[in-house]
């Protein structure tokens, strides 16, 4: 049984929708930031990033950064630019990319469900990101950037939301690089209690995107049960802000790999010598793996294919069969010493939105020997991993399109 719930969003007015929502926190550097926040003032950048809006040099872990976060999410409140609805609602999140469509709805995801496995992970997650997150929430008393949850298709959720969709809009805008977005607010008593209904007999959800969001908002959850001699279940903390889609909509690109030097007295010769006692190696068109086990690498500028030899991998595992384990486990560690690719500085990851000229463009700059291309993992692959309660490693996923900040915020 999953619990969903609807709340009152803090929302952009609805003339200020397209300038308010902003990317993710995450997913732009802090100069990137002070660019956007220079075009355009009122972006929420200024909440997610309040870093960019202080003097340089100054940690983004500062309690100052923080503070300055609290107080320009103020400032939007203050001056009406933000708004908050009366009364508890879902809401309906579509966005279109290209041809790719996906339709998610937007709601309270219960944290107790979390703690309890019945909202699956597949990534570990780092103390300091969660310590961020869970110092950026208690700051604001707001969940301001939505976590990307997934559930198994159903045709009633579908329906539903189709339904909320012919009604008029509350935000109809298409962002700076393409991308569609439209949101609806539920309304329906009777369609709100149909959602929920039909998530109470869903056995589980699983994690795409948001893992630190969503651990932070638990530790909250926790904390704030603990202190609260009154708690019932129904606070506002006992839920965490949530986009979810259906499986069968999602949109997974490869997280591509590069390499800064090669630790072998033989350099790029000894490398290819040991590579071949693993894999098959043979030239290769372009870096577009054509499917599973086919991994391409460019290196001297051409690329080449990879092929796992029989044995190298444990086919009855279903993380031991992703092409990102095959590769870290056979070449990365063995070969090039990097055990951990969390915290090693001889690799970097680049997602597969930026394309394969990317990996090209970084290999013949020098600043890297050689980079990796990979099939991208299935989300059918993601949920027998999280189903086995097993961990992908790290950078595996790239979802497309990004969840926007602020057109939905849970307050506490």
């Amino acid at each position: 049984m999953v619990t969903v719930r609807p709340f009152a969003a803090v929302r952009p007015r609805p003339d200020l929708a397209a300038k308010i929502a902003a990317v993710p926190y995450d997913v732009i550097s802090t100069e990137e930031a002070r660019e956007i926040i220079a075009a355009n003032p009122t972006s929420f950048v200024t909440v997610s990033k309040p870093e960019a809006t202080l003097p340089d040099g100054i940690d983004q872990y500062d309690e100052r950064v923080y503070a300055r976060g609290r107080e320009n999410y103020a400032k939007l409140l203050q001056d009406g630019l933000l708004i908050k609805d009366a009364t508890p609602h879902f809401y309906v999140y579509k966005q279109i990319m290209g041809s790719h469509v996906q339709v998610g709805l937007v709601a309270s995801a219960s944290t107790l469900d979390y703690e309890e496995n019945r909202i699956k992970k597949h990534e570990l997650t780092r103390q300091d990101k969660e310590d961020d997150r869970m110092h950026h929430i208690e700051t604001l008393n707001s969940q301001t950037g939505p976590v990307f949850l997934v559930y198994r298709a159903n045709q009633s959720v579908a329906a539903v939301l189709s339904k909320v969709m012919t009604s008029a809009p509350l935000y109809d805008f298409t962002d700076d690089t393409g991308v569609h977005h439209t949101f609806w607010r539920m309304n329906d008593t009777r369609d709100i209690e149909s959602i929920q209904s039909e998530f109470a007999g869903m056995p589980c959800l699983y994690v795409a995107d948001g893992h630190h969001r969503s651990a932070a908002a638990v530790r909250i959850a926790q904390k704030r049960r603990a202190a609260n001699s009154q708690h019932t279940g129904h606070e506002e903390y006992n839920g965490f802000l949530t986009v979810i889609f259906p499986h069968n909509q999602m949109q997974i690109m490869a997280y591509n790999r590069v390499i800064r030097k090669i630790p072998l007295k033989g350099g790029v010769a000894e490398l290819m010598e040991k590579i071949s006692a693993r894999f098959d190696i043979a030239p290769a068109p372009d870096g577009m793996p054509s499917g599973v086990h086919d991994i391409r690498m460019y290196i001297g500028s051409k690329w080449q294919r990879l092929t796992p030899k029989a044995g190298t991998f444990d086919a009855s595992d279903p993380v031991c069969l992703l092409d990102v384990d095959i590769l870290q486990k056979n070449l990365l560690a063995p070969l090039l010493g990097i055990d951990n690719p969390r915290k090693s500085r001889n690799i970097d990851f680049v997602g597969g939105i930026r394309g394969i000229g990317a990996l090209t463009k970084l290999v013949d700059s020098g600043e890297f020997v050689c980079a990796f291309s990979l099939n991208p993992v299935t989300i059918e692959q993601l949920m027998a991993i999280a189903d086995a309660d097993k961990i992908m490693p790290p950078k595996s996923t790239w979802f497309e399109p990004k969840l926007k900040d602020a057109l939905a915020i849970h307050e506490y």
